[in-house]
């Protein structure tokens, strides 16, 4: 089977599926690397350039956007050929595929991009946040195997590595506060500590890892770091810092229409593989598929998110610095205040600020709610809702809804204040716009004497 060239121009070659394995010398760990990525730990590269030198996929029929390769099962031109693609001998890197449970072309390329994006050398995507965590874990912990982990997590995490791992999979996990290295390296037990497990920033408190020393001090014990970067996709590059393998909740902001349940795991491209494995892989064998109409649909949505983001936090510090300067007790890492605002800004990519969700802490349940009711019901300010990423402020309270999952004593260990709201700024409307609105409800919240106790 040869290659096709155009009837109307001989020079033009037109790819075919089922290449010749004599056409091409891939490897097939190569297939998945993002080219000149060899020294992407030292060298800055915005990630707004890096997804615009990603390999941009034509349609079929010459289309500017990608076409969607819809189908579950694909066919061969010869019966020996599915052996081979069974064996491993073909894959992929040749345009052969099997089944889209393991890999698909339109799934492939969005993987591209985010691979781009986080400056790794591959990445696969999932159909959530969660499903691609949880399928990193497994791929990188076996029975017995031990996670040390921040003890401030999105609930659903700490839920995962609490309660379901040391149950069905007898993996344990040791909770630490990752800003004590000697802790850390305390905890790490060399031989059966696989992963170093935290967030960039965290979920919900925003107490922001040092990325750089926590990944030294994991590899010098042999120890994988994998990251959580859902809250900062362009504002911070875990990879380019040290980290192995960074996961997102594609849900929040590289979606950013609240519309769409997706994740990836962004990494090595000898783990993607390996996770692709057909006797071995945690994707492939317990089949946390994306669909490709998803995968389309948010690689439409990339191109934009630099922009996107950059107003998500240029507006939230704005309301940070503004309700700060009304008394309220404001936790956000782009005030000077906040105790890693060196770390953050020693490592933040350069003009995307520090990040769009900005924590109130209003003291008690009560206050926190009253204050949500009226933003949403008496200013129209936002929503009452938990995820983040949207175009329109979200709002909830973590202690009581994201972070549930923990007991008392693990929501005080992690600091999660009974009243602590986590508020996803969004980008609707106008700045000042949206301001007099908050400032609607926080009047409201004066006259009816439900300030906390310091203001």
């Amino acid at each position: 089977m040869a290659d096709t060239t155009t009837g109307i121009n001989p020079n033009v070659v037109v790819s075919t599926k089922k290449r010749l394995e004599s056409d091409d010398n891939f490897d097939r760990d190569d297939f998945l690397k993002q080219p000149n990525k060899k020294h992407m730990k030292s060298i800055w590269e915005d990630p707004a350039s890096a997804l615009a030198n990603a390999r941009h996929e034509f349609g079929e029929h010459g289309g500017v956007n990608m076409s969607i390769e819809a189908s579950a099962t694909f066919t061969v031109m010869e019966s020996e050929t599915m052996r081979r693609m069974f064996s491993g001998e073909l894959g992929p890197d040749r345009d052969f595929f099997i089944y889209s449970r393991h890999f698909n072309p339109t799934v492939l390329n969005l993987g591209r991009q985010m691979a781009a994006l986080e400056g790794t050398e591959a990445a696969y995507c999932t159909a959530s946040g969660m499903s691609a965590i949880s399928s990193v874990l497994l791929q990188l912990c076996s029975s017995g195997g031990h996670v040390v982990a921040s003890r401030t997590l999105y609930g659903g995490t700490h839920a995962l590595l609490t309660h379901f791992l040391p149950r069905a999979c007898n993996i344990t996990t040791t909770f630490v506060d990752i800003r004590d290295f000697e802790k850390v390296k305390e905890a790490i037990v060399e031989g059966r500590t696989k992963v170093l497990y935290f967030e960039t920033v965290a979920n919900p408190t925003l107490l922001v890892a040092n990325v750089p020393e926590l990944s030294r001090i994991a590899h010098d014990k042999g120890v994988m770091v994998v990251v959580d970067n859902t809250f900062t996709p362009m504002v911070m590059s875990p990879a380019r810092l040290g980290a192995d393998v960074v996961v997102h909740s594609i849900t929040k902001y590289v979606s950013g229409g609240a519309d769409i349940i997706a994740g990836a795991v962004c990494g090595p491209a000898s783990l993607v593989n390996s996770m692709m494995d057909l006797h071995q892989g945690a994707l492939m064998l317990l089949g946390p598929t994306m669909n490709p109409k998803v995968a389309f649909e948010i690689s439409e949505r990339l191109p934009h998110l630099g922009l996107r983001m950059k107003e998500h936090c240029l507006r939230a510090l704005t309301y940070a610095t503004r309700m700060k300067k009304l008394g309220l007790k404001v936790i956000y890492p782009g005030l000077e205040e906040h105790p890693d605002h060196s770390v953050f800004k020693s490592m933040a990519n350069k003009d995307y600020g520090y990040g769009g969700i900005l924590c109130v802490d209003m003291e008690t349940e009560e206050r926190a709610n009253r204050f949500m009711n009226l933003c949403q019901n008496y200013a129209q300010f936002g929503f009452m809702a938990v995820s983040l990423g949207y175009y329109e402020t979200l709002m909830s309270c973590s202690g009581s809804s994201t972070s549930s999952e923990l007991n008392a004593e693990e929501k005080a260990l992690a600091g999660i204040s009974p009243g602590l709201i986590r508020m996803s700024v969004g980008y609707s409307g106008t700045l000042d716009q949206k301001w007099s609105q908050l400032e609607k409800a926080l009047s409201r919240m004066q006259d009816l004497n439900l300030f906390p106790k310091q203001l």
